[in-house]
């Protein structure tokens, strides 16, 4: 789950908080929510309306509302919470991020909270009486400024790239003028150090004091010009006790300055021997770290691109019937019900149903998958798919946000926008961080100056802005976030959506992966092979009566019934009673006869002995097939007989789920043997057949007792499974219902994208470990070594300058090292297991 900030002050307010409850349904409902709420410490009454569904809490002075909502939510209630988000501008750092979601935390009514430093938004989730203006103030009172955050429109800029653009161009500017200012000074200064005849010139023809004064010009220029950014918001956060890095900055780039200016105009002023000058640490100071945050804006800029490219699929125009033709309108003009022409080449402008005209369209967008799809009419288009050859019309029938781009670009942008598990240490240590490093520069100081040598004010100054610049809280805010934001955006390219964030974590720590049979391993499209026909009865008969009463039914297996009746022209007659039994079948009356269909267990459970097809269902069951019963006016009819052909590439992908060390689990309410055969010919380790539909929840729990599950399912049989799996993953070609309840959705009904994100998971999470041990051990190591911990072995010392270059390149290479995953291919999957050398490990009924 996300590690959200919880609020610290959640409704703390003397006087009464409202709360929408959810989940009541009588009076001892009522009594339950006012007694668990009236238990928590500080509250003083509370009254809870039913038919409002409303809690009215009277506190007695002030109190913890996360308390209450807790205790809500552990009687077994909800308390009704609104998510929103917020842009925040100004953060450099995970000091930062802390800050900002300590200040959000602190608003009476939100619960939690969580802030992106590479997207530069808060997710916030609150009371609907929370006034988001109080949020925004919130940020503002911690130094930062929010801004609203708005999907961006087909044909219009997005303002957030718009705004990172005109900074990206305002840092362009001050690194060069910084730039021209620093590069006379630093040769003025340093020159002098290393070259002698230089150093002599500029006594000759300049002079000392004149020199000097040269370099606080432009010094000066540098600081209060382009380094005025670090000034302005470094020290009032310093002024509120909460330093963050660009304190960091002000107060070592202002240290050696100031020194610099006394030791100039005020030499008198400092012991003898110290009135050095360190302008040029200053001003190169600013100028590298411009360098690094120029760097780290373009690097953090391509972390987006995934999502710049999905809106980019988005056709600004559609050629929409009006009047006697079509007219060229713009996208937000489409409504539900328009009728669109879309001509070859062009790109689908909104979901819809084809009318008329055929041709092929490219849904890799979608898919993944390369081979454009034929569409004719009745078929489905996706909105921002390529037509290829033909023209054709088709009804609108989702626009805007409803469309699958829209929901594919939503859920990218939840994913990168939350926080992973691993991210709580890095909270916890950047919470404290700066503090310490400002602590660890004035012990640097001290110990300078009671134990360095001559000049002691000199080195103490120096080392101690060291300290202060090396650290960089920078590179630990960025090492989750940015690799969060390109894997799960690369994965969308290939075809896996990751709803939640937090599932990139968790599908790399899966040691099962548990695949659900129709429609996941088969192709979901079964067909009638066999019908086997009892004494006394005719085929066209039975055939049109089992076909009326599956007519009634959604099932693929009943689809494929209802079809062969089709094809042999047999009638099909109106149902006047229907029933399905889960896991069972279904009965109907079909023209005053009875009509039960289903498994053997359904023959048994009406009375009827199903043994008489025993042989024959055996021997189809080994064949991969699935064995059905009908029974017609309480006598055993037929024996029905569909078989599901298997994906082409189900068992390459699961040979390559082996590959990656994972144990295969299949899940199915087919017949134990018919299960069996496709276990043995697919390569499963373990076989769970005759599962109820309820009954998936209890294997995904029983498998969990050896390791962590992921669950791969379509149906709507499937959704308890996928919410109780640790990972729910759903084919995306399923239900609504099935999608809604996993972590996961697969574009493609390819079980490859399986293998594809998981892969996705560990390189994610393999690219953080890198960017988290670069970023703590940058600072483990060179924080002493700045503070001059080798100077009593062999003389090195760190400089300012150096100190500033270091600080600036840990960040670029943290985001650099993320970008590598942008070029993340998808997984091939093994070539198939050879059946004649796996065996089937378990079998469960």
């Amino acid at each position: 789950m996300n590690q959200t900030v919880p609020s610290e002050k959640f409704g703390k307010s003397a006087g009464v908080l409202r709360l929408d409850i959810e989940g009541m349904s009588c009076a001892s409902c009522v009594g339950r929510v006012e007694r668990a709420i009236a238990a928590v410490p500080g509250v003083s009454s509370a009254s809870v309306n039913l038919a409002a569904e409303r809690a009215d809490v009277t506190f007695a002075g002030t109190v913890d509302g996360a308390a209450v909502l807790h205790a809500v939510e552990e009687a077994g209630y909800g308390v009704r919470q609104e998510t929103r988000e917020l842009g925040i501008e100004g953060m450099s750092c995970a000091s930062c991020v802390e800050r900002v979601e300590r200040a959000i935390a602190a608003v009476p009514g939100v619960s939690t909270v969580a802030v992106n430093l590479a997207t530069e938004r808060a997710t916030v989730r609150a009371l609907p009486s929370v006034d988001m203006r109080t949020v925004e103030d919130a940020v503002r009172g911690a130094g930062y400024e929010p801004r609203a955050v708005t999907a961006p429109a087909a044909d219009a800029e997005d303002p957030r790239r718009a705004a990172k653009e005109a900074e990206y161009a305002l840092l362009r500017r001050d690194l060069l003028v910084a730039a021209i200012l620093t590069a006379p000074l630093f040769v003025l200064e340093m020159g002098s150090h290393l070259v002698p005849a230089f150093h002599d010139l500029v006594m000759d023809r300049i002079g000392m004091w004149e020199s000097r004064v040269l370099q606080f010009v432009l010094a000066s220029l540098v600081l209060f010009g382009p380094g005025l950014r670090f000034l302005r918001k470094g020290l009032p956060a310093l002024a509120r006790l909460a330093p963050d890095m660009n304190s960091l900055v002000a107060v070592g780039t202002l240290a050696a300055w100031g020194y610099s200016v006394v030791a100039t105009f005020l030499p008198g002023a400092l012991p003898a021997g110290t009135a050095n000058v360190y302008f040029e640490a200053a001003a190169v100071i600013v100028t590298l770290i411009l360098l690094g945050r120029l760097l780290e804006a373009r690097a953090k800029g391509r972390t987006g691109e995934a999502i710049k490219r999905l809106v980019g699929l988005r056709p600004k125009t559609a050629r929409v019937a009006r009047g006697s033709g079509f007219a060229e309108v713009p996208l937000d003009a489409v409504v539900v019900g328009d009728t669109v022409e879309v001509r070859p080449g062009e790109r689908v402008p909104v979901d819809g149903t084809v009318l008329s005209g055929s041709s092929f369209v490219d849904e890799s967008m979608i898919t993944g998958e390369p081979v454009p799809v034929s569409k004719e009419g009745g078929a489905s288009v996706v909105g921002g798919t390529i037509n290829k050859t033909g023209s054709f019309t088709y009804r609108a029938d989702r626009v805007g946000g409803d469309t699958v781009l829209a929901q594919i670009i939503r859920m990218v942008e939840e994913a990168q926008g939350g926080k992973l598990p691993i991210q709580a240490l890095v909270d916890r240590v950047t919470r404290w961080f700066v503090p310490a490093v400002m602590a660890a520069a004035a012990l640097t100081f001290l110990v300078w100056m009671v134990l360095g040598p001559d000049p002691a004010l000199g080195f103490a100054l120096v080392n101690a802005v060291a300290v202060l610049i090396i650290a960089c809280p920078c590179a630990m805010g960025l090492a989750t976030p940015t690799s969060v934001m390109v894997g799960t955006g690369r994965a969308a390219e290939l075809g896996v959506l990751f709803r939640r964030g937090e599932a990139l974590q968790s599908l790399r720590e899966v040691d099962v992966v548990a695949l659900d049979k129709t429609g996941t391993l088969t192709e979901g499209r079964p067909e009638l092979t066999d019908l086997v026909l009892a004494d006394g009865f005719g085929r066209g008969d039975v055939l049109g009566l089992v076909a009326s009463v599956e007519a009634k039914s959604e099932h693929p297996i009943a689809a494929a019934i209802v079809a062969a009746a089709k094809a042999e022209d047999v009638p099909v007659s109106p149902v006047d009673r229907f029933e399905a039994v889960p896991g069972f079948g279904v009965e109907a009356t079909v023209g005053g006869r009875a009509v039960a269909v289903g498994a053997d267990r359904l023959m048994t459970h009406l009375g009827l002995d199903p043994s008489a097809f025993a042989a024959e269902a055996e021997r189809l069951s080994l064949e991969g097939k699935s064995p059905l019963y009908a029974s017609v006016d309480g006598r055993l009819a037929a024996l029905v007989v569909v078989s599901d052909p298997v994906k082409a590439t189900s068992a390459a992908a699961i040979g390559a789920l082996h590959g990656l060390g994972l144990r295969v689990a299949m899940v199915t309410g087919d017949n134990e043997r018919t299960a069996k055969a496709v276990a043995a010919r697919l390569g499963i380790d373990e076989v769970f057949a005759e599962v109820l539909p309820e009954g998936k929840v209890t294997v995904v729990q029983s498998l969990g007792l050896s390791g962590k599950v992921a669950f791969v399912g379509d149906g709507i049989n499937d959704a308890p499974a996928l919410a109780a799996a640790d990972v729910g993953l759903a084919v995306g070609t399923g239900t609504d219902v099935a999608i809604e309840s996993a972590d996961v959705v697969l574009m493609s009904g390819d079980l490859n994208a399986v293998v594809t994100a998981i892969a996705v998971s560990r390189a994610t999470i393999r690219n953080i470990r890198q960017n988290l041990f670069w970023a703590f051990a940058y600072n483990v190591v060179l924080v002493p070594v700045a503070a001059g911990l080798l100077y009593p072995l062999n003389g090195t010392l760190l400089s300012p300058a150096l100190a500033a270059g270091a600080m600036a390149l840990s960040s670029v290479f943290v985001l650099g090292n993320a970008l590598r995953l942008r070029r993340f291919s998808a997984v091939v999957a093994a070539p198939p297991v050879d059946p004649s050398t796996r065996e089937v490990t378990h079998e469960h009924r």
